[in-house]
């Protein structure tokens, strides 16, 4: 042990590097997550084709390991109580494969990075596929670059059209619908917003529910030809 002049012996200081604590295994407590962990379902497009929600974040981790996420707004809410008034924060996350796989979620907490945490998993949770194509009439490259379909969508008073453009144009949108595009896999697209378009929730959700309806078609080929 050292001898200090000032404060006589003293100790050591000695830097013990903490150890991480390993993660559980995963557990699945869904029929859809067993099914994952032992390999019967290896797409997450197998579980749309069922119509079976995806309740657990460890599915999507497990079949979409290159997923990205981007925090597109953190807010301050507030609600009153009989006591006081509670103030909390509210974030909208969005994740995607930049390969036809997108989800958004929003998340609450007294902190933000709690909020952005609890955002990620509800994203992850609500994950779609999106059918990319080239529904231009300028471009017949037949290349999965934009959209097969003009598509729109609205939420609260916030509505947003989507339309094919050919290759090379690139996005022409807000920073929220682009943000929103871009991850999902997008790489020329024509937008047109209306209504309340500060609003990034709406905007985001409007964009997201858009891509969603694209999804649920059936028949994309012979929409196209309506159109």
């Amino acid at each position: 042990m050292p001898f200090d002049r000032n404060r006589g012996y003293r100790r050591e200081r000695r830097d013990f590097a903490r150890e991480e604590e390993a993660p559980a295994p995963w557990e699945p407590k869904t029929r859809v997550g067993q099914q994952v962990k032992s390999g019967t379902i290896t797409a997450v497009e197998q579980i749309f084709a069922t119509g079976k929600p995806i309740k657990e974040t460890e599915i999507v981790d497990a079949l979409l390991p290159n997923l990205e996420d981007q925090v597109l707004e953190i807010a301050s809410v507030q609600r009153m109580t009989k006591n006081n008034r509670k103030q909390k924060y509210r974030a909208t996350v969005v994740v995607g494969d930049r390969n036809g796989h997108i989800g958004l979620g929003v998340g609450k907490d007294v902190e933000a990075k709690p909020a952005i945490d609890t955002g990620i998993r509800d994203a992850k949770k609500h994950i779609i596929s999106v059918n990319l194509g080239c529904g231009s009439q300028e471009c017949n490259c037949n290349s999965p670059h934009s959209l097969p379909l003009r598509l729109s969508a609205k939420c609260g008073s916030a509505h947003v059209i989507l339309k094919p453009a050919p290759k090379g144009v690139g996005i022409v949108a807000s920073d929220t619908v682009r943000a929103v595009l871009e991850l999902a896999g997008v790489k020329d697209l024509w937008t047109y917003s209306r209504g309340r378009t500060r609003d990034v929730y709406n905007m985001s959700l409007a964009t997201y529910l858009a891509l969603k309806e694209l999804g649920e078609l059936k028949n994309i080929e012979a929409m196209k030809k309506q159109a």
